[in-house]
């Protein structure tokens, strides 16, 4: 039998998959996902992403036996014992190919070269498909020949060149004739274990049915709002498909595609919301083509090199305060208690809660960076790491220094009922709208809520005085 051997990693869907597609086209498909328990910590992915993971391959494993497709799982700790594992597999079921999907981070890629090095060695294919971008990052560059580092420009060459076969979907496979192999049953985790515990997991049902759900409610409801809707907190207007997408228990062709069907064809032009969130989803392509091009950016530089000498301030206590949600300034507290409750933060809230730490508190970003990722079931290195540059103005199309959100206007602006406030800081729900944004002592005192850990003005200065240094 011309068996393939197909490794899933952030691609849990069987549907529109390029590198599941590309081996049952080839012969019969053998399925194997690989826990790094201890390369997951290292990389700083946190309960709740980790339990979405693992529900995510159990919910695959239930769909592929549909398809007669066997779900191996391994333990394999760390990236470097990727190659031998898969190569044993490989031998074991005399598999003539491995098919995976690529992915763009710096240790990622690494791992796969280092699988694509062992497999031509022992004389047995391998294929690398590009699934989760439209453009392989390379084959979009500026007139000079180098990756594009601001927004702007690579999503206009995006449009340009995007075409049909780009966004072609792809069907599941059909059920093939039954192997004589037997999934295994989920592997129980290893001692390494995120410190902190997972939400729960009826807030974000795993899975590509799930997936599809979501963006089918997404478009019907408010998509067309989106552009109006998305930056208030305290109303339901984004996709809240990032934990989806970030998994690959959905595609971004499946969106797109959805986004064209109801938009007479169109990505950038027609209806505002639909052609906005469509244009998130360029911004999270264009992340994978910097981690590609500008790969300092996985080492924990920054991508603006000139502000390696930036003079972050050492405070414990202002980082555990912001952590917790006790900063005395209310909608950044809400959205903190919001990311460690529920996994996940509303969009406008990443920025305003990452620049007040980078610039209020003056702490460097790569501390905020790595909290987001220990709680975020949304985590996803490109983004992640591309908001807090935005917000430090150490990235690419980063906030200038000098822009720096003061989070009282952006609450009333934001969340001009103060209702999210009122959710997420209960102890502030008793006051006026108005008064929550910001109370005033007395209230503050008798409420059990904190004094600002900083004041705006003067916090706001010395930022300024930071980067006026370099």
């Amino acid at each position: 039998m011309n068996v393939q051997l197909v490794w899933f990693r952030s691609d849990l869907r069987s549907h529109d998959n390029r590198a599941l597609a590309a081996a049952a086209a080839r012969g019969p498909v053998v399925a194997v996902f690989l826990h790094s328990a201890a390369q997951w910590q290292a990389h700083d992915h946190g309960a709740s992403k980790i339990d979405f993971w693992k529900r995510g391959v159990s919910v695959l494993q239930e769909t592929l036996h549909g398809l007669n497709i066997a779900l191996l799982q391994r333990d394999i700790d760390t990236f470097e014992h990727a190659p031998d594992t898969l190569l044993a597999l490989a031998r074991e079921y005399d598999a003539q190919a491995l098919h995976f999907n690529h992915e763009y981070p710096l240790n990622e890629r690494r791992r796969d070269d280092a699988v694509l090095a062992a497999f031509a060695r022992a004389g047995i294919a391998a294929h690398g498909h590009h699934d989760a971008v439209a453009f392989a990052p390379g084959e979009l560059l500026t007139g000079k020949g180098d990756y594009y580092g601001v927004f702007t420009p690579f999503a206009k060459a995006w449009h340009r060149q995007i075409s049909a076969e780009r966004l072609a979907l792809t069907d599941a496979p059909p059920a093939q004739k039954p192997l004589d192999i037997h999934a295994d049953t989920p592997l129980a985790p290893k001692a390494a274990t995120p410190e902190n515990t997972a939400v729960d997991p009826r807030q974000w049902p795993a899975g590509e049915d799930a997936a599809a759900d979501q963006l089918a409610r997404f478009l019907r409801f408010r998509a067309r709002h989106y552009q109006q809707q998305r930056d208030f907190p305290a109303v339901s207007g984004t996709s809240e498909l990032s934990p989806y997408l970030a998994l690959g228990m959905i595609s971004h062709r499946q969106c797109l595609q959805a986004v064209m069907s109801d938009n007479h064809g169109q990505l950038a032009e027609g209806d505002a919301g639909l052609g906005a969130w469509a244009n998130e989803l360029v911004w999270r392509e264009f992340y994978q083509h910097v981690a590609a091009g500008f790969p300092r950016v996985c080492r924990h530089q920054p991508f603006k090199e000139s502000t390696r000498a930036l003079e972050w301030r050492d405070d414990a206590s202002g980082f555990s305060t912001w952590c917790e949600g006790r900063t005395g300034y209310p909608l950044v507290d809400a959205a903190m208690r919001q990311l460690v409750t529920t996994g996940w933060m509303h969009n406008r809230l990443r920025m305003v809660t990452a620049m007040f730490l980078a610039k209020h508190l003056l702490i460097d970003w790569r501390r905020g960076e790595a909290f987001f990722m220990r709680h975020l079931i949304d985590g996803e290195f490109g983004a992640n790491n591309g908001g807090w540059q935005w917000a430090a103005s150490t990235g690419t199309d980063a906030a200038p220094y000098f822009r720096i959100f003061n989070p009282t206007t952006q609450s009333t602006r934001f969340d001009p009922d103060a209702a999210f406030i009122a959710r997420w800081v209960p102890e502030l729900a008793p006051l006026a709208a108005k008064v929550r944004h910001n109370p005033p002592a007395a209230e503050r005192a008798r409420l059990g809520y904190p004094e600002p850990i900083v004041d705006h003005k003067a916090a706001r200065q010395r930022a300024l005085d930071a980067f006026k240094a370099l």
